[in-house]
């Protein structure tokens, strides 16, 4: 039972939490090759060239978790995502239906399901926090430009737009008096405004105002404001992985370098621009706003570049603890993907040889499963597939029938109770199998071009099965007609009927995937829904067996075919006239289970 019901409901939450998980390893992954890049790059390029690499490593950390969010989105309806397994009881067509991808937990690398609702809930309420506080410092930001703040001098407006045609920006900027800033800063990307305190203009010498206002034009030229909000978002984001942040930490040091650089270029005097910092390091603000300062980064070591003395890089946010809890989330990552769930397992099963001759038969009930059948159907109901999708395994698998009786403590779901026939297969019959997709032929079913035929569900056109009904077919060749009762429709199941005149296929208060289970069953071929039919419906289908339905048997002896008044078709054609739909063959990829090891069952 999943802790976060409301979660736990959401399709997209497993997906998005398998992106959050993969991005640990993946952000450890480009951490380091970011990492080595630098360190190439230290000696031979300046602060732009180091600017660019981390702006790109960021960016490429933003773009992971959405192309892993991408690639985790179930395929178009295909064998993929659209199960084929065959009806194990009278209600299971809905059971296999709701069956989550991650059934096949026991033997891929994969999260249990309920853990994914809790790293979703614990990122989304990190991720709000973050949020709510970079909301709460742009608002702070936006309320610099207006509160306590009163134009500059004259003189220095004029001084102001002579420098910015310098730095050759030619949108307007305005220079503004604050009583709330202690250094100069920016704020704002379409409409900048800089920023100055009380007293900076009259307390400073003239040429070192001039530079540290240079420093903020840099600013605006670059679109650093606009580049930090981004920043900063990420930050939000991706908050719980520390690579985001130590390589945010280099974005904001190599961004002040850039500006110095900028600054020192335009102004001529480094030694100016430097005393000017110093000047400022003692007004440094203790807090944190979207806002772009003079005072950005460690000034000791931005003083030092510019005095050309070597000192070492200042540490952005880490040092060997930040490669520690790198080294942590990695290892965390490979604990959660590369080892495998253990699955639930019966509290006790038996296992014996069965003589019966009739249907086999494989039945999940309230804290029990019961079958009798062959180990081919077992499988096939264990792992969701269809007989064409069970490759290799010697030939008693087929031939062998087997008696089940397997009771589960509490209250499993029938998910969960197939997970557990998993482990009765892997335990007692030493089973051993891979997956691989390979290139088989398939069916698109389509809307004929006389437009679909499917009748709206009827009141009493279906009867609700009774969970302990005896089973209908679940697969492999059915046995001839014989004489006796029609049943009626089941309500969410489909099932086939073989009469002396043919076939019928029947069931009510249908979804589209309950009529393509039933038809890859019959034709032995998966079957992909292309309609795009979301409705509940009713069907019946009378056709005639042929060699397109190799699981269905031939018509009686002593037939050629269709009585002649029958005018039962080939199930080809009695889809394009009774239901119109359209079958086209094709080929696609096809998961198909490979036995690499089985042996007959030990002893109870």
């Amino acid at each position: 039972m999943n802790a976060i019901p409301f979660l736990s409901a959401q399709p997209w939450v497993e997906r998005l939490g398998a992106a959050l998980l993969h991005f640990l390893w993946q952000g450890v992954l480009i951490a380091a090759v970011y990492a080595a890049a630098r360190r190439w790059t230290a000696r031979s390029s300046g602060a732009n060239v180091r600017y660019v690499l981390a702006c790109a490593a960021l960016a490429l950390l933003a773009a992971v978790p959405v192309l892993t969010w991408i690639l985790l989105r179930p395929a178009a309806p295909g064998p993929v995502t659209i199960p084929v397994a065959a009806p194990v009881s009278a209600v299971a067509s809905t059971a296999v239906r709701n069956l989550p991808a991650l059934v096949f937990a026991g033997t891929d690398p994969l999260v249990p399901p309920s853990f994914l609702p809790w790293v979703v809930a614990v990122w989304l309420m990190g991720a709000m926090v973050f949020w709510l506080r970079l909301t709460g410092g742009w608002i702070s930001a936006q309320r610099l430009r207006s509160r306590s703040v009163r134009p500059a001098p004259p003189g220095w407006q004029q001084a102001f737009d002579r420098l910015r045609t310098r730095m050759l920006i030619a949108r307007p900027v305005r220079l503004l008096v604050s009583a709330l800033v202690e250094v100069p800063v920016v704020v704002g990307w379409l409409r900048p405004v800089v920023l100055v305190p009380v007293g900076v203009l009259a307390g400073l010498p003239p040429e070192q105002i001039e530079a540290l206002l240079l420093h903020e034009l840099a600013h605006i030229r670059r679109h650093d404001y606009l580049v930090n909000l981004m920043q900063s978002a990420v930050e939000a984001l991706l908050f719980y992985h520390p690579a985001v942040w130590w390589i945010s930490g280099h974005i904001r040091a190599e961004r002040e370098l850039c500006c110095d650089h900028v600054a020192v270029s335009v102004h001529g005097s480094a030694l100016t621009y430097a005393l000017a910092l110093a000047e400022l390091e003692s007004a440094r603000p203790a807090h944190r706003h979207p806002v772009l300062a003079a005072t950005g980064g460690s000034l000791a070591y931005r003083i030092a570049r510019l005095m050309g003395q070597s000192r070492p890089t200042p540490r952005t946010f880490s040092g060997p603890g930040i490669i520690a809890a790198a080294v942590f989330l990695a290892l965390t990552g490979f604990a959660l993907f590369g080892q495998p769930v253990a699955l639930p397992r019966f509290e006790v099963a038996s296992i014996k040889p069965s003589v019966a001759a009739g249907l086999r038969t494989v039945r999940p009930l309230p804290g029990r499963l019961t079958a009798d059948a062959n180990v081919r159907l077992l499988l096939q109901s264990a792992y969701t597939v269809q007989s064409y999708q069970i490759a290799g395994g010697p030939p008693w698998i087929d031939a062998d029938r087997y008696e089940l009786d397997a009771k589960a403590a509490g209250n499993p779901s029938r998910a969960q109770m197939f997970l557990m026939l998993q482990s009765l297969l892997e335990g007692r019959f030493q089973l051993k199998i891979h997956r691989e997709a390979r290139e088989l032929p398939v069916y698109d079913l389509v809307a004929a071009r006389s437009g679909l035929k499917l009748r709206p569900p009827q009141e009493n056109g279906c009867v609700n099965p009774d969970p302990d009904a005896p089973m209908e077919w679940a697969g492999g060749r059915m046995l001839p007609p014989e004489q006796g009762q029609k049943p009626a429709a089941r309500c969410g199941t489909v099932s086939v009927v073989l009469q002396l005149a043919g076939a019928r296929m029947q069931g009510g208060k249908l979804h589209m995937a309950d009529l393509v289970r039933q038809l890859s069953l019959v034709l032995g071929r998966t079957v992909i829904d292309q309609t795009g039919f979301t409705e509940r419906f009713d069907v019946q289908l009378d056709f005639q067996p042929d060699d397109t339905t190799p699981a269905l048997p031939p018509p009686p002896p002593g037939t050629t075919g269709a009585p002649p008044d029958s005018g039962s078709p080939s199930i080809l054609t009695a889809l394009q006239q009774q239901l119109g739909l359209r079958l086209e063959s094709a080929r696609g990829p096809v998961e198909v289970i490979v036995i690499d090891h089985i042996e007959r069952p030990s002893a109870n």
